[in-house]
């Protein structure tokens, strides 16, 4: 992929690590409320947090049971060490202890939680049916399992933002879509077979302010990484759009633009492992 644009210093960057921070600063109330959510289902004494990432989740869920210990996962001994770091901030380093794992390697071997937090983690396993089963049949009766996806790419743009063919973020999801972004399985029919009880499945629409600091920052390092990711399939004249929008710069970059949301779906569904011969 040839990138000559003057912006690619800056978005390559943004680590992972980075994005998840931002993903989860711009939505944090809604991870506030799913939280609440779960507080309806469960008061669980010990928690683990599937594929962990920066932490931001684990700190949400310790503040709301402050009587629970919360074992973070991940396969990144960076991300861990982020964990540590914020649960630091938080004064929370005595409740939240981290466990290097794979999850393509099978559930990890920690005690059986009473709940089990899996946020944009489930969709990267290679093998979810025999992870679920794996984690079902190594919990107790009655804890709960939430898992927690977002249906596609989040988007930013209205559809004619006055430069460029109409129409480009609509254009580069497609793209991203075809190969397989963000695309995960409505989870019910996995969890089932796994043998969890599917008591609900909460589904909410994402329309935010876009025009904070931090959602500017989020916008520009998703469009850019869509940029990168993409730069072979879409056009010359998206391509450049692109390049103007997510420059440091300009009347046309999304440090200045005025139009912006964040709008996207979440889905979130809490199943519970039944006490055995409960139908």
């Amino acid at each position: 992929m040839n990138h000559h644009s003057h912006h690619e210093t800056h978005m390559h960057r943004d680590s992972p690590a980075d994005v998840l921070d931002l993903d989860a600063e711009v939505h944090r109330g809604y991870l506030a409320s799913l939280v609440e959510w779960i507080a309806d289902r469960s008061a669980p004494r010990v928690i683990v947090d599937v594929g962990a990432g920066t932490g931001t989740g684990t700190c949400v869920l310790a503040e709301r049971f402050p009587e629970a210990e919360l074992i973070a996962v991940d396969r990144s001994p960076q991300m861990l060490a982020r964990v540590r770091d914020i649960a630091g901030q938080y004064g929370f380093q005595d409740r939240v202890r981290t466990l290097e794992a794979d999850l393509d390697a099978g559930w990890p071997d920690v005690e059986s939680a009473d709940l089990v937090w899996a946020a944009l983690s489930l969709h990267h396993v290679r093998n979810p049916n025999v992870f679920l089963q794996q984690l079902h049949d190594s919990l107790k009766p009655g804890a709960l399992l939430v898992v927690v996806e977002m249906e596609s790419q989040p988007r930013f743009l209205p559809d004619d933002i006055g430069i460029g063919t109409q129409g480009l973020e609509a254009r580069a999801h497609t793209l991203a879509a075809e190969r397989g972004w963000n695309n995960h399985p409505d989870w019910s029919d996995d969890l089932e077979r796994a043998g969890f009880d599917v008591e609900a499945v909460r589904r909410t629409e994402i329309d935010l302010d876009g025009n904070t600091t931090t959602a500017r920052t989020y916008a520009r390092t998703v469009l850019g990484k869509l940029r990168e990711g993409l730069g072979n399939s879409l056009s010359a004249d998206d391509l450049d759009t692109l390049d103007r929008l997510c420059a440091d710069h300009g009347l046309d970059s999304l440090s200045t633009r005025t139009d912006l949301r964040v709008r996207g779906n979440r889905t979130a569904w809490a199943a519970r492992k039944l006490d055995r011969g409960v139908k």
